[in-house]
């Protein structure tokens, strides 16, 4: 296991299965695949078979966090990896307070997303 690997295991403790997320959803498991491939959704290949699982905070009963595929955009736009952004949503940060996916999870996106914006300059 990297370093990067590592410091996200230590980060993001509950994963999610796509074809789980699918059955959550009620959606072929195709149409989350779609959304990793467009980048709406970041999935890491862990365990022992190097499965996709994505992070469970994410999602909800009905779909994406809100506000989480923008942040994701913003971010890519910026020119931060996959790991770097998960690094940065999973990191606490006291003037949020919290982590910015438990922000983007209490609906507080807008500050996320000025931030995600910030570091992308």
């Amino acid at each position: 296991m990297s370093e990067t690997e590592a410091k996200i295991e230590s980060l993001v403790q509950d994963w999610v299965y796509l074809p789980d997320i699918s059955e959550r959803w009620g959606v072929l498991v195709t149409e989350v695949r779609q959304m990793v491939k467009d980048h709406k959704l970041i999935a890491v290949r862990r365990g022992p078979n190097r499965s996709l699982q994505v992070p469970a905070a994410f999602i909800d009963d009905h779909g994406l966090v809100k506000h989480l595929a923008g942040t994701l955009t913003v971010l890519r736009d910026g020119r931060f990896t996959d790991a770097e952004i998960l690094e940065w949503l999973f990191t606490e940060d006291p003037s949020l307070p919290g982590s910015p996916i438990q922000a983007l999870c209490e609906n507080r996106g807008t500050e996320v997303k000025r931030r995600a914006q910030a570091m992308s300059l």
